[in-house]
C-alpha cells in the first residue's frame, strides 16, 4: 500500500513543541507542524520526503522481515528539532527533513531497524530502572544509556542488506566486547575524549527514558496503548522463533525472553512452599498446655486452645543421571531454603535421593551433609510414595527434578510443590520416549 503526505498548512511563525497537535485532515494521520513564513530563517527547510522515507521502510522490511509488524506500528511524525531520527516510548518516530533527504536509502532503512530495537528492547524503560538503582540522572548519564543501547544494538544489526549508517556506535570502537547488553556497556565506559564524537547522538526518549521537549505523550496522536506495544513485542518474538538461523543470537535471546520472562524462582519456591505449609487444615491440634481464652467465660470448664504444630516437609530430590552435579547443588541450596521457610525447624524436614528407586528418609541437620546416592533411570513415583510411607506422614512433598520422570496417577494426600531444572523438550527416536508435563495438582516452580 502507497502512503502519501498532503502539505501542512502554512503559519506565521514555527510553533512551540508544546503546540503541535494531531491534523485530522492529514490522510495518516500523523502529526503536522507548521511552515514557516516566507524569509524566516527556518524557511529554508524542506518537507520530509515520505516516499523514499517509506521505501526505505520497505527496504528495512525484506531485510529483516521478523521485524515486520514492529516498522510498520512506529508511527512517523515530521520534526524539526530532532537531528537525524528519535522515537518516543509510545512508539512514535520523529524525523527530520534534512537527515531523510541527505541519507542514502540503503542507510535509511538501517536507521529505521535501529530505531525500532530501542522500543523493541525497552531501553526507555531500562533506562528508568538503571537511573534508579544507581541515583544517577541528567543529560550526560542519559547520553551515557543511549550509547550503551546502541552498543547493544549495533553489534550485530546491519550487515546482509543493511549497511552501517555513518557515524554508528559499536562497541569496538570504544574498546569493549560486543554481545553485551546496555547496563552491562554502562559500567564500562564514561563520557571523554572516546565519547566525545557522539555527543549529538539523540535517538530520543524511547533509548534512554527522558521526556523530550518534542515528545508529544500519552496523549498524541497514534501513541500505542501498553497493551498494542506488547503485542507487537509478541508477533515479534513469534517471527523470530517462528523462523530459526535467520536472526541473529541477540535477538533469539530477546526473544526467548519474551516468551518466557525471567521469574524470581526462588523466591516463587519459597513462596510455594510457605503457602503449602501454612494453608487451613495444615498441622492443627489442640492441647491443654495452655488453657483457651474462652474458658474465662464458661467457670469450671477447661477448653483446650489450638496448638499449630511445626509443619512436616519431605524433600524428594531426583538423582538421576540426567540431573548434573550443579543441579544436585542447587537442590541442596533448596532444601536450605526450605528450611528456612518452615521456620527454622529443621527437624520437621527430611529428604529422600530417588532415581528409579528411593532412598530412606534422612532428616535435615545440616544441607551439606546429606547424601545424594543414585545416578540410573528416573521413576519419582518411588520417591512419592517413600515420602507418603515416612512416619511421621509430612504436609508437604517438595519435588526438585528435570522432569524426566513418569508421575503419580493420583493426587498424594497432602500438598505438593514440584521445582523444574530448565530442560528443552526431547523426543528421542530410538526410545519413542516423550517427557509428560508435571500433574495439574501440584504447585510447579520452574528453577533457574
Amino acid at each position: 500500500m502507497t502512503e502519501t503526505h498532503t502539505p501542512s498548512r502554512p503559519s506565521s511563525a514555527p510553533p512551540a513543541p508544546s503546540q503541535l497537535a494531531a491534523d485530522p485532515a492529514h490522510p495518516t494521520g500523523r502529526t503536522a507542524t507548521a511552515r514557516p513564513a516566507a524569509g524566516h530563517p527556518a524557511a529554508v527547510e524542506h518537507e520530509v520526503d515520505w516516499e523514499k522515507l517509506f521505501a526505505a521502510r520497505l527496504l528495512a522490511t525484506r531485510a529483516r522481515p521478523y521485524l515486520a509488524t514492529a516498522l510498520f506500528a512506529l508511527h512517523p511524525v515530521e520534526s524539526r528539532d530532532v537531528p537525524t531520527m528519535a522515537v518516543d516510548r509510545h512508539w512514535r518516530c520523529y524525523v527530520s527533513a534534512a537527515f531523510v533527504e541527505r541519507t542514502p536509502l540503503a542507510e535509511l532503512a538501517s536507521v529505521w531497524v535501529h530505531e525500532v530495537s530501542h522500543l523493541l528492547r525497552d531501553h526507555h524503560g531500562r533506562g528508568d530502572r538503571y537511573a534508579a538503582k544507581n541515583d544517577v540522572d541528567g543529560p550526560g548519564e542519559r547520553l551515557r544509556m543511549n550509547i550503551a543501547a546502541d552498543c547493544e544494538i549495533n553489534d550485530d544489526a546491519f550487515g546482509d542488506g543493511l549497511p552501517v549508517p555513518a557515524g554508528a556506535v559499536n562497541p569496538s570502537r570504544l574498546g569493549m566486547e560486543c554481545g553485551r547488553l546496555m547496563e552491562e556497556y554502562l559500567r564500562e565506559f564514561r563520557l571523554g575524549p572516546r565519547t566525545h564524537q557522539w555527543a549529538w547522538l539523540d535517538c530520543g526518549s524511547g533509548a534512554d527514558g527522558s521526556e523530550r521537549p518534542w515528545d508529544l505523550g500519552p496523549g498524541g496522536a497514534n501513541a500505542l496503548s501498553k497493551e498494542e506495544r506488547d503485542r507487537v513485542r509478541f508477533r515479534v518474538a513469534q517471527g523470530i522463533q517462528g523462523r530459526p538461523g535467520d536472526a541473529p543470537d541477540g535477538w533469539k535471546r530477546w526473544a526467548e525472553e519474551a516468551f518466557h520472562p525471567p521469574q524470581p524462582w526462588r523466591q516463587l519456591l519459597g513462596a510455594a512452599v510457605r503457602s503449602s505449609v501454612s494453608g487451613a487444615g495444615t498441622g492443627d491440634d489442640y492441647a491443654y498446655a495452655r488453657p483457651a481464652r474462652r474458658s474465662a467465660s464458661l467457670p469450671g470448664v477447661i477448653l483446650p486452645s489450638l496448638l499449630r504444630r511445626p509443619p512436616r516437609v519431605c524433600v524428594v530430590i531426583d538423582t538421576s543421571g540426567s540431573v548434573s552435579d550443579a543441579e544436585l547443588g542447587s537442590a541442596l541450596l533448596e532444601v536450605a531454603a526450605i528450611g528456612r521457610a518452615t521456620g527454622g525447624r529443621r527437624d520437621a524436614v527430611s529428604v529422600i535421593s530417588c532415581d528409579a528407586a528411593a532412598g530412606i528418609a534422612v532428616p535435615l541437620c545440616r544441607a551439606e551433609s546429606i547424601p545424594l546416592i543414585g545416578g540410573g533411570g528416573t521413576d519419582l513415583r518411588a520417591g512419592f510414595g517413600q515420602a507418603l510411607r515416612s512416619n511421621p506422614r509430612p504436609d508437604v512433598v517438595v519435588a526438585l527434578t528435570d522432569g524426566q520422570t513418569p508421575w503419580p496417577e493420583r493426587q498424594p494426600s497432602c500438598r505438593t510443590v514440584i521445582g523444574l531444572f530448565p530442560r528443552p523438550v526431547r523426543y528421542s527416536e530410538n526410545t519413542g520416549y516423550v517427557r509428560q508435563p508435571p500433574p495439574k495438582w501440584a504447585r510447579v516452580v520452574r528453577i533457574g
